[in-house]
């Protein structure tokens, strides 16, 4: 999901919060798409998530926890990883602020969100190009 917004209107904090309350939010990651109305998302239930969950972190340590999480899955294809490097890591590079959503603990899963074994998300602030960008690494 990426949204334009103008670069010096908004701090990190509102557009956090505008990425939680978003309808494209509402997605549990496990296949159905995104509910309009849906109460959950990844694994979690959605009325748990406020902005201030998200950690600022930086590049390197979330290069390092997307590719931990893919080395772990498998061997990547050229393809893909050539995809992965457009789409996602060129992204990371290009971002003034990188936002990392921290694990929220057992009270908050929904009740079938244990499907996800992985589940990472990072929020992606781009000011000179006036974009957010959610990736979400999960499985089901």
């Amino acid at each position: 999901m990426t949204d334009p917004f103008s670069a010096e209107s908004v701090d990190d904090g509102r557009l956090l919060a505008a990425l939680v309350g978003h309808e494209q939010f509402r997605d549990d990651y496990a296949g159905g798409g995104v509910l309009s109305d849906g109460p959950r998302h990844g694994p979690y239930w959605l009325r748990l998530i406020t902005p201030d969950l998200y950690e600022p972190i930086n590049q390197e340590k979330a290069v390092q926890i997307l590719r931990e999480w893919v080395d772990t899955l498998w061997d990547v294809p050229t393809e893909l990883e050539a995809d992965l490097q457009r789409e996602v890591f060129a992204r990371l590079a290009a971002a003034d602020g990188i936002y990392y959503f921290s694990e929220l603990g057992d009270e908050a899963i929904h009740d079938w969100g244990r499907v996800h074994d992985y589940f990472h998300e990072f929020v992606l602030i781009d000011r000179s190009a006036g974009g957010i960008t959610l990736i979400v690494a999960a499985d089901d």
